[in-house]
């Protein structure tokens, strides 16, 4: 008993004194910590890259609208034309030619039409893009709950050391005023003993719950980029109070929640598959042109060792007959695959519905809970108060005393706890239906 009230002595002090050097102490509101989050977390710096990566993917599939333009350039060296007059295997006579060749010159080609694939190719990277984007809100909206997971935590920490610290102050007082009853000969020492023994425990709760700040603290460090000794105090008294219905959230869901907006895209990019499988059947139309400098000239006979210039244009329309057959089991596929999305698509509505009925159902019974842990207060607080009474005039035990403190302690705590959870299903709920 000695050296748990020793190890008492030394610890808590330690901690207040950590929490009153103003130096290092960080004294955050939730928005401002969210801030420091999304600032920190990597996980959003690589869904930033994602979004920048899929917008340079649009950009790119944009610029396949413009011609293929190239230049080319050559230097040939050309023997003689052997003639074999008499047989392939008789000497031959060799005829003069010209042997030095020069080339240069450009050429272009220009898709006109390819069945809209090139359209469809960029509003299918359009689509990506806004998941990317979606995927990112996401995961921004994750780390803002639990970033605020970890705020109320540390806050409810702070909470519950600030009213067993209080309790324990009340227990001291107490403790004195049963001591000086024990002097005068009106109480036994096996109630002083209980009184100091629940005292004790008191204080090895308090040093339970300063390990709970510490360990809150680092948790939230982390997450915020800041050192792990660096104390957070919260400085806000948040409200979750929100008379929206069921239906209002569900509402909100069905327009802001990622996953179903997600589920979404996804069925339109197969809505886009189906339209390029199909555009395999369509007619391909496209520019190409050709103009260069030559010397010799041997493009028309008789051949002459003069420069020359010739330029080419035209347009070139195929149709792919083999498609016909070849794209068949593709359009089936593609169509599968689209009503597999739709399926999912109908299957993530019916997730959300879940998931917001579920949070909201917690949520307000957290409110409930708030309301009966206030009653529960007033009773264990005016219980204890009768209890006390009738204690000192030696009409109920210590037992029923140190009960009854017991009961207004655990009753504050689950008020304040009470709070806390509510506004974390509060948080919880913003998070599902996509709009923290």
């Amino acid at each position: 008993m000695v050296c748990v009230l020793i190890l008492l002595m030394i610890n808590i002090p330690i901690l207040s004194a950590q929490q009153n050097n103003t130096n290092d102490t960080l004294r955050l509101s939730l928005k401002e910590t969210w801030e420091r989050a999304e600032k920190f977390s990597r996980v959003i710096a690589i869904k930033n890259k994602a979004v920048s990566i899929s917008n340079e993917e649009i950009k790119d599939s944009k610029m396949e609208r413009l011609p293929e333009l190239g230049i080319m350039g050559s230097a040939e060296k050309a023997t003689n034309i052997p003639i074999y007059e008499n047989g392939l295997f008789s000497r031959p006579t060799q005829h003069e030619v010209i042997h030095t060749l020069y080339k240069v010159g450009t050429d272009f080609a220009l898709n006109i039409y390819n069945g809209n694939k090139l359209n469809l190719k960029i509003e299918e990277q359009g689509i990506l893009h806004k998941i990317a984007s979606l995927k990112k809100d996401q995961k921004t909206s994750d780390i803002h709950y639990q970033t605020a997971s970890f705020y109320l935590d540390l806050q409810r920490s702070f909470i519950f050391q600030t009213l067993i610290v209080k309790d324990i102050a009340d227990q001291e007082k107490q403790l004195a005023e049963v001591k000086a009853f024990y002097k005068n000969g009106t109480v036994l020492k096996s109630d002083v003993l209980r009184i100091e023994l629940e005292l004790s425990k008191r204080k090895m709760t308090l040093v339970q719950i300063q390990n709970d700040i510490l360990i809150a603290n680092q948790k939230l460090n982390i997450i915020i980029g800041e050192p792990d000794d660096r104390l957070i105090k919260p400085i806000e008294t948040l409200s979750t109070t929100d008379e929206k219905s069921y239906d209002d959230f569900l509402k909100e869901a069905l327009e802001y929640s990622f996953p179903y907006q997600i589920s979404e895209k996804k069925t339109v990019i197969s809505e886009i598959g189906v339209k390029k499988v199909n555009a395999n059947l369509r007619p391909k139309i496209s520019m190409y042109g050709e103009f260069y400098y030559a010397n010799p000239q041997i493009f028309l006979y008789p051949y002459n060792p003069y420069w020359y210039s010739l330029g080419i244009a035209g347009v070139k329309i195929s149709f792919p007959i083999s498609a016909t057959y070849h794209n068949v089991h593709k359009v089936r596929a593609a169509k599968l695959e689209l009503e597999q999305e739709e399926i999912a698509h109908k299957d993530q509505q019916d997730m959300v519905r879940q998931q917001v009925k579920e949070a909201y159902l917690r949520y307000r019974e957290a409110l409930i809970q708030i309301g009966v842990a206030k009653i529960d207060v007033v009773h264990a607080v005016e219980n204890a108060r009768i209890i006390k009474n009738t204690y000192f005039n030696h009409t109920t035990l210590v037992t029923d005393l140190l009960d009854a403190d017991i009961l207004v302690l655990r009753s504050r705590f689950e008020l304040e706890g009470a709070k806390i959870v509510a506004q974390n299903k509060y948080y919880l709920l913003k998070n599902i239906t996509g709009v923290l």
